[in-house]
């Protein structure tokens, strides 16, 4: 994952230098097989330069066109690079081809027969609005763009966007009475991409709402998709199947969709669908700080989307003398908002490189300290296995010897029994069961006719909020905390007090035992690293004479 995320930021510098450093030359004549080849790389990327090297060069189509006074072409020419803009994140851009096109049709006189045209241009108009959380303003495109459809296939498209917004509101009745509307009449549809496109979005509502035919449908749609080879339909499918899967708690299968649709942005190249897919992979983290910081650096780009495109439609209805003095400020604005949304984007990226840094870090002392504990388990096994049960062997051999020293048995049985003792300190445990129950069969283990074991309010801990890291952690120090009290404090009491206070968890142990040198801690160092790899904090009190004192908080 994070190689791929260290591939962003050199991805993002070579298109913004492709933006602005392209050479401002003529361009010689193509022929219609290039618009044809520039338009599918547009309306289906493939490749990581499809989407720049198709706005460069319908850009340089636009200008040639309006030159020779072929409106139509332009107003077509400014749709396709409003939708190649969109894809690759820049939504302003994007709205501003949109709004020239519009100004374009306006200026026709047969600008009531572009029916066509106009639903697409008011179609593309309402997915930037719902990019730029303006929900309400979405829904009014759309349903402008609806009035005057006179085609099912613009319909389908247009119902789909609109179902999305409902979708995006988390209004999942109102999205799957639009879908399911949508998927009866599938048979009826033009083609494959309009099939997938309503399948996978009733898939995920469905989801959304427990009906079991979701994920049949997610899938259904994610194979077709396939094979069609349509990049830009399996991101949206990986996306969904991942976001299905987390709701469910499964991040192995949320996690191995996710990396997919980050695999396809790198293939289509848009800035967008990475963001996208990073902000999926970052909703797996368990990190709150990721959260949060999320959340910031979502709220700041939403602000300034809706901050740039609060009067966007105005733009559109401005008297013709306006439009003309408009024109060069719109193209200055343009690129100084071009720039500052590039600018935007490096910095947002930069803070997802930082906190994948920090991710990462977090992820790898996890797998070291599961490792630790892996390696304890392992040795203790051995220890059982191949020493106890070799010297126990010997043992028994011997006592049927005559002519060995009893005193030798019993050194040897004291070793066998130290042995086993190193066994069951270190043998592995079973996080699946009850760790409360667990945890106080271990404790109440170290009670005789001598020692008295007390503890308060361990049942009512939440210990199925707990990690198992840190249950380990746990169960392992207190382990060691009452093997020290065994060995050496002759303690005849001890008490254990498990209290919750906010987010954390204080454990308080007490034995009135002889004490012991703090400097020396009795091999309890090991206690203060264990407890730190949970960043936790773990408080020793004690003086000879007068008992020994723990205090852990985790």
């Amino acid at each position: 994952m994070n190689n791929k995320l260290s591939l962003i930021f050199p991805q993002f510098i070579f298109l913004a230098l492709f933006i602005f450093l392209i050479p401002n030359r003529s361009l010689a004549q193509v022929s219609k097989d290039s618009s044809l080849h520039y338009r599918k790389a547009i309306l289906n990327p493939s490749q990581p330069q499809d989407l720049p090297s198709g706005v460069h060069y319908f850009t340089k189509k636009k200008e040639r066109d309006l030159e020779s006074k072929d409106t139509l072409n332009a107003i077509y020419d400014l749709r396709l690079l409003s939708i190649a803009e969109f894809k690759i994140g820049n939504n302003f851009s994007s709205e501003n081809h949109i709004v020239e096109a519009l100004n374009l049709i306006e200026s026709m006189q047969t600008k009531d027969t572009l029916i066509n045209s106009r639903v697409g241009l008011y179609n593309q108009l309402g997915r930037i609005y719902r990019a730029s959380n303006n929900a309400t303003e979405a829904i009014r495109t759309f349903d402008n763009a609806l009035q005057i459809a006179n085609k099912l296939s613009d319909s389908v498209i247009i119902l789909n966007n609109k179902a999305n917004i409902y979708k995006d509101l988390l209004d999942y009745k109102n999205a799957l009475d639009i879908y399911s509307f949508l998927f009866e009449k599938r048979f009826d549809f033009a083609n494959d991409y309009q099939t997938t496109l309503v399948t996978d979005n009733l898939g995920l509502v469905q989801s959304k709402l427990h009906i079991p035919e979701g994920l049949d449908n997610l899938k259904n749609a994610l194979t077709l998709r396939q094979k069609n080879n349509d990049l830009i339909g399996q991101h949206a499918s990986n996306t969904h199947l991942s976001e299905y899967y987390l709701d469910r708690k499964d991040t192995t299968k949320a996690l191995f969709y996710a990396e997919k649709a980050l695999s396809l942005s790198d293939k289509i190249n848009s800035s967008s669908f990475k963001l996208e897919s990073i902000s999926l992979l970052m909703n797996m983290d368990k990190n709150p700080l990721i959260h949060e910081y999320k959340k910031l650096t979502d709220s700041i780009a939403n602000a300034k989307q809706i901050a740039e495109n609060k009067n966007a439609f105005l733009k559109y209805n401005v008297a013709e003398e306006q439009k003309k003095t408009q024109a060069s400020i719109l193209l200055q604005e343009i690129e100084s908002r071009k720039r500052l949304a590039y600018q935007a984007l490096a910095f947002i990226i930069f803070l997802i490189l930082v906190g994948s840094y920090f991710i990462y870090r977090n992820r790898y002392r996890k797998a070291k300290i599961e490792e630790i504990y892996k390696t304890e388990t392992r040795i203790a096994k051995k220890v059982h296995d191949e020493v106890a049960n070799d010297m126990y062997k010997v043992m028994t051999s011997l006592e049927n010897n005559s002519g060995i020293d009893t005193a030798i048995l019993d050194e040897m049985e004291k070793i066998y029994t130290k042995t086993r003792d190193i066994s069951r300190e270190n043998s592995a445990i079973d996080l699946r069961k009850d760790f409360g129950k667990q945890l106080n069969d271990l404790l109440l283990g170290y009670k005789n006719s001598k020692v008295n074991i007390i503890t308060r309010n361990l049942s009512k801990m939440p210990w199925d909020g707990i990690s198992e890291m840190k249950k380990t952690a746990i169960y392992r120090v207190l382990q060691e905390l009452m093997t020290n009290m065994r060995k050496h404090s002759h303690a005849t009491f001890v008490t254990l007090v498990f209290e919750k206070e906010g987010k954390k968890i204080h454990i308080n142990y007490r034995d009135n035992g002889v004490g012991c040198d703090l400097f020396k801690k009795n091999g309890l160092q090991h206690t203060e690293s264990r407890i730190a790899s949970i960043n936790g904090t773990i408080n020793f009190e004690s003086k000879q004479g007068d008992g020994f004192k723990a205090s852990i908080i985790i």
